[in-house]
C-alpha cells in the first residue's frame, strides 16, 4: 500500500550530535541541556529550554521516521542503492508533500522564530547548526544520510541522556529496533557528573543491557581550576569516577577535550591535569576540540573584560603535545574537528613517536611559515566543512590569489593573522 503524502510529518532529529554520528538515525529523548551553564558553549542559548519527552512522543517520532523511510524507497530513492544524488530527489519530494498538504488545507507550523535582530552576526552564522525545531526536509535528510552511511547506527539525544532511567532507554531502543532492524549501535551524549553522581553502577550496567553501546562525554579539561573557570559543574575526581564507572559497566567512552580552554594563564595546568584524567580513566577515544570563543558566551565576556587571555595557536599546539607525550593508557586520540590546526591522531602509546614528530615539525618552523601554514590549513578546513568559501573570507584572501593559487609573499603578518581569525570564527567545532 502506497504512503499517503498527507500523513508524512517531520520528527525531532538531533541537530547537535557527535561527528561520528553524522550518518546516524537520530531521535530526541530530551530537548536541549539541563545544565546549560558552560562558559564556552553557545548551544541552547537562544531561548531553548530543557525538557524530557514522553515515550509516546518518542514512539510517534519513530513511526514518522519509518514512514519517511518507506516513502523514499517507494519513490525510487534508494533503489537500487542509496547515494548522494538522493538529496536532490528528497528536496523535490518534500516540495510535493508540502504542496499536497497546502492544497488539502492542512496548516502546518511555520518555521522557527527568526533570530533576534541584535544577535551578533558571528553567532548568527552558526544558527543553522543549532536548530531547535528541524523541519520536514531535515527529517528526510537525516533518514537518507543514515541509509547512505550503512543504516547501522542510531544516536539518542539531546545533551545528556543519562538523566533518563535505563527502562526508558530500553523501551526506546526496542522501538527503534522494531522499526529499523538493521541498527546495530546506539550512542548518547552524557555528563560525567551524571555518571558519577546520578547513576549507580547497576544503572549504568542496565543501560548496556538495554542495548546502549557508547557514551560521548564533554570532559573538556581535567584541571579543577579550568573546570571552575568553564563552569562545568564537575571536578577532576568526579570526571575520573564517572568515566571509570561507565567503562566498568561495559559501555564504551568517548571523551572530548578542549585545548586552549585554560587560556594563557592555566595552559600548562590544563594540559597536564587533562592527561592525568585520561591516563587514569582510560577512555576508548579522546577527541580534540580546540577552543573557539563564541559571541555572547560567559567566556567572551571574560575575554572582553581582560579576565581571560586567549591561548595563541602555538600554545594550543603545545598543549596537544603535552597530551600526546603524557597520556599513559591505551586509547585512540582523534583530531576530527575543523577547529584543530594539526591532524594529530593515532593510537597511544604505539603511535606516540609519529604524532610527536608531526607536532614538532610544525613548532620548528619559523614564525612566518607557521602563519602561512595556519592560513592554508584553515582555508582547507573551512572548505571541507562548508564546501566552499564565504564571501567575506574570499574577499579577505582575494588580493593574494594569483591564477587560482594562494601566493602569500606580499601579505604582511597582520594580513595573515586577520584572515586566520576571520576563518576560525566561522569554523564549527
Amino acid at each position: 500500500m502506497s504512503v499517503d503524502l498527507l500523513t508524512v510529518k517531520p520528527f525531532e532529529i538531533c541537530s547537535i550530535r557527535p561527528p561520528t554520528e553524522n550518518s546516524s538515525l537520530t531521535f530526541r529523548l530530551t530537548r536541549n541541556c539541563y545544565w546549560n551553564r558552560c562558559a564556552f558553549c553557545p548551544v541552547y542559548k537562544c531561548g531553548a529550554r530543557f525538557s524530557k519527552r514522553g515515550i509516546d512522543e518518542v514512539a510517534e517520532d519513530i513511526r514518522r521516521a519509518r514512514l519517511i523511510d518507506e516513502l523514499m524507497f517507494e519513490q525510487g530513492i534508494g533503489f537500487p542503492i542509496y547515494h548522494e544524488g538522493g538529496y536532490e530527489k528528497v528536496a523535490r519530494l518534500v516540495e510535493r508533500i508540502e504542496h499536497a498538504r497546502w492544497e488539502a488545507g492542512i496548516i502546518d507550523d511555520g518555521p522557527p522564530d527568526e533570530a533576534p535582530a541584535d544577535l551578533d552576526p558571528k553567532l548568527a552564522w552558526f544558527l543553522p547548526w543549532f536548530k531547535d525545531r528541524p523541519g520536514l526536509l531535515d527529517s528526510f535528510q537525516n533518514v537518507l544520510s543514515w541509509r547512505i552511511g550503512g543504516s547501522k547506527t542510531c544516536f539518542l539525544g539531546d545533551a545528556d541522556s543519562l538523566v533518563l532511567k535505563p527502562a526508558f532507554l530500553k523501551q526506546t531502543i526496542g522501538l527503534v529496533k522494531e522499526s529499523f532492524p538493521t541498527v546495530e549501535r546506539f550512542t548518547v551524549y552524557g555528563r560525567t557528573a551524571s555518571a558519577a553522581r546520578l547513576r549507580s553502577f547497576r544503572e549504568l550496567r542496565a543501560y548496556r543491557d538495554a542495548g546502549l553501546h557508547r557514551v560521548h562525554f564533554g570532559m573538556e579539561s581535567g584541571s579543577d581550576r579550568v573546570l571552575a573557570l568553564a563552569r562545568k559543574g564537575i571536578t577532576k575526581a568526579e570526571h575520573i569516577e564517572g568515566l571509570q564507572k561507565t567503562r566498568e559497566a561495559g559501555l564504551s567512552c568517548s571523551v572530548y577535550v578542549m585545548p586552549g580552554l585554560g587560556g594563557m594563564t592555566l595552559s600548562d595546568d590544563h594540559a597536564r591535569e587533562t592527561a592525568d584524567v585520561i591516563s587514569k580513566a582510560a577512555p576508548d577515544f579522546v577527541r580534540l576540540r580546540t577552543l573557539q570563543i563564541f559571541p555572547g558566551t560567559p567566556l567572551d565576556g571574560l575575554r572582553s573584560r581582560g579576565e581571560f587571555a586567549e591561548a595563541d595557536e602555538d600554545r594550543v599546539v603545545g598543549e596537544i603535545r603535552t597530551l600526546v607525550e603524557s597520556i599513559d593508557c591505551d586509547t585512540v586520540l582523534m583530531s576530527d574537528s575543523a577547529t584543530n590546526l594539526l591532524p594529530v591522531q593515532g593510537r597511544l602509546p604505539g603511535d606516540r613517536p609519529s604524532m610527536l614528530a608531526r607536532i614538532d615539525a610544525y613548532l620548528s618552523l619559523p614564525k612566518r611559515e607557521r602563519l602561512e601554514f595556519s592560513l592554508k590549513a584553515r582555508i582547507s578546513s573551512f572548505h571541507g566543512q562548508y564546501g566552499g568559501l564565504s564571501r567575506d573570507i574570499y574577499a579577505r584572501i582575494a588580493p593574494f590569489l594569483k591564477g587560482g593559487s594562494l601566493e602569500l609573499g606580499e601579505a604582511t603578518d597582520e594580513d595573515l593573522v586577520s584572515a586566520i581569525t576571520l576563518i576560525r570564527e566561522k569554523l564549527m567545532p
